[in-house]
């Protein structure tokens, strides 16, 4: 039993399987380097929306702390008290004002910051006489006797506020007197009077800074992470993990790539707008490399296996489908030295069979038609002036039916309808079965031609025909002149700024003895020109020559032009007539 062949389809999808499979191995090689930047990628999104809410749970914190500094404005006792503080002679007021005064610092505002948040250890109220009010919710503690608060760089910060809020960075309780000074951050404000806008005091409030670790490690990130809280001077406030110097420098130089001692960092950083803090978050290189390793290995795998597997499949198959196409390549060689009766063996039945049947029927039907043509060799001159003739291609119709559609996309139907009219009646005499045609015929098709450019240029191109009533029974070849007009106009005309004008002139002329007449079709522009010997040979120019040769060898065809002095195309063909 015949064995059944396989399609050239079939071998060919093989082949396609083979071939995709050599980018998909070097597309293996590449995921990881992919993935590594996808990973990063992604992981920098996710974390900078994580960021986002850490940054506002900060701020939310830092804006408990400034609601606590505006307290005494909520009270009349406590900033009649500050008023009276304040004022030149504090002596001179009852002692009943001084009493409730006093009330008011010791009692009134104790009770009104007492049900706020544990990790908020205190708030000191310092009035202008010098006094000192140390309120706490968690030890009882005193001011350092003698203490200089005027001095201290967070009371000079919210009296350069003037009554905005001021945000202090990490220091410790020196104005308390405590076993072990704890380490705060502040939030303080220089209290005004309201009517008359003079200074009455300054409140600060501290925190703990354990309360930014306890949010710091609310939020989590999808991958171990350094997260650090700067104050305006990139001074840690809080840092889960160490930071050296050098890392500290490259954070306050706006790095996003930190190099650490042992290790790099991807860097994500969210400004607090109110306290011009920075919350900085750094990602290791290292786990990032780590987590991606197993990709990079089965890359490897998979890359070494499928180029092995290509290879092998690839130097089996070559010869399996070259080796038919081969053979065809030395059976077209033996027949363009001349044997044509050389013969292609034909094996098997898939479409590469198939082909080389064809191609036998196409040398035999070849060899058929040679000797035909050598029988033919009297209709020579006219195969080869239907050739010539046959070479004219109206390249305008591309643009003329860009032009239709300009017109109906314009809505001017009765112009297009004008159009379609005149290029049908060209298309018309230039399908005719006739090889020559009269100057009234043909100067007529040039007419339509120029219409059909004129809607392309508009008053950009001028056309002018003008053909004696004598001259126009004359035969010449058909589409003669349409190369020479459209080289003028294409060549010509087109390239000029202002447009220019387009004139034919055909006139009959009588030999001085009256022995015989010429037909002078004279085709001038007023264009760019050329220089003298640099178009002669051109496609459109040769047709022409070579046309009119055919036609009648007596006849003449000149061209002068020069730059910037317009075109002259002559035509002198006998009139027999």
């Amino acid at each position: 039993m015949r064995r059944k062949a396989l399609t050239l389809r079939k071998k060919l999808i093989i082949l396609y399987m083979l071939t995709v499979l050599v980018p998909a191995v070097i597309m293996i090689l590449i995921l990881p380097y992919y993935y590594n930047n996808l990973f990063i990628q992604q992981t920098t999104q996710l974390s900078g929306g994580t960021l986002m809410s850490l940054t506002r749970n900060v701020e939310m914190y830092l804006d408990d702390l400034e609601r606590l500094t505006i307290t005494p404005y909520l009270n009349d006792d406590v900033m009649t008290g500050l008023k009276l503080k304040a004022s030149v002679r504090p002596d001179d007021a009852s002692e009943y004002a001084k009493f409730m005064a006093e009330k008011a610092f010791r009692q009134t505002l104790p009770r009104q910051l007492k049900n706020t948040r544990k990790d908020i250890l205190g708030t000191i109220l310092l009035p202008l006489d010098g006094s000192v009010y140390i309120i706490t919710s968690v030890d009882r503690s005193d001011p350092v006797p003698g203490f200089n608060y005027k001095i201290q760089p967070w009371y000079q910060k919210a009296v350069l506020q003037d009554g905005g809020v001021a945000y202090i960075s990490k220091h410790t309780q020196n104005y308390l007197q405590l076993d072990v000074p704890k380490e705060v951050f502040s939030v303080s404000r220089l209290l005004k009077d309201p009517d008359s806008g003079k200074p009455l005091g300054v409140i600060m409030t501290d925190a703990a800074n354990i309360v930014l670790e306890r949010i710091v490690s609310d939020v989590k990130f999808n991958v171990t992470a350094i997260t650090a809280i700067l104050d305006e001077n990139y001074q840690p406030l809080y840092s889960n993990h160490s930071l050296t110097g050098d890392m500290m420098k490259q954070l306050a130089a706006g790095k996003s790539h930190v190099k650490g001692d042992n290790d790099s960092y991807r860097v994500v950083t969210e400004k607090l707008q109110k306290s011009g803090w920075t919350i900085a978050v750094l990602f290791s290189d290292s786990e990032f490399r780590s987590q991606l390793n197993w990709i990079y290995w089965l890359g490897t795998i998979f890359a070494a296996g499928g180029t092995l597997v290509t290879l092998f499949l690839n130097l089996s198959l070559t010869q399996w489908i070259v080796r038919p196409f081969r053979e065809m390549v030395h059976f077209m060689k033996s027949v363009q030295r001349g044997h044509l009766d050389s013969h292609l063996e034909i094996r098997g039945g898939d479409e590469i069979a198939q082909l080389g049947m064809t191609l036998n029927t196409m040398i035999a039907q070849l060899k058929e038609m040679i000797d035909r043509e050598y029988r033919a060799v009297l209709g020579q001159r006219n195969a080869e002036y239907r050739a010539l003739q046959s070479q004219i291609q109206p390249h305008f119709l591309y643009n003329t039916l860009t032009s239709f559609i300009g017109l109906n996309r314009s809505g001017q139907s009765r112009l297009l309808e004008q159009a379609i009219l005149s290029l049908s009646g060209m298309l018309r005499y230039m399908l005719e079965h006739r090889d020559t045609v009269t100057l009234g015929e043909e100067t007529d098709f040039i007419r339509r031609y120029g219409e059909l450019q004129r809607m392309r240029f508009g008053d950009k191109l001028q056309l002018k025909i003008e053909v004696d009533e004598s001259a126009r029974n004359l035969h010449l070849p058909k589409l003669l002149l349409q190369p020479l007009v459209e080289n003028a106009i294409i060549h010509g005309i087109e390239p000029m700024k202002q447009g220019g004008t387009l004139c034919i002139r055909a006139e009959r002329e009588v030999t001085v003895d009256g022995a015989g007449a010429w037909v002078s079709i004279r085709i001038e522009d007023d264009g760019v020109g050329f220089q003298p010997g640099s178009q002669g040979n051109s496609v459109g120019l040769k047709n022409v020559r070579e046309r009119l040769q055919i036609f009648c060898p007596s006849a003449a065809f000149t061209l002068e032009s020069g730059p910037g002095e317009g075109t002259v195309a002559t035509l002198r063909i006998p009139d027999d007539k």
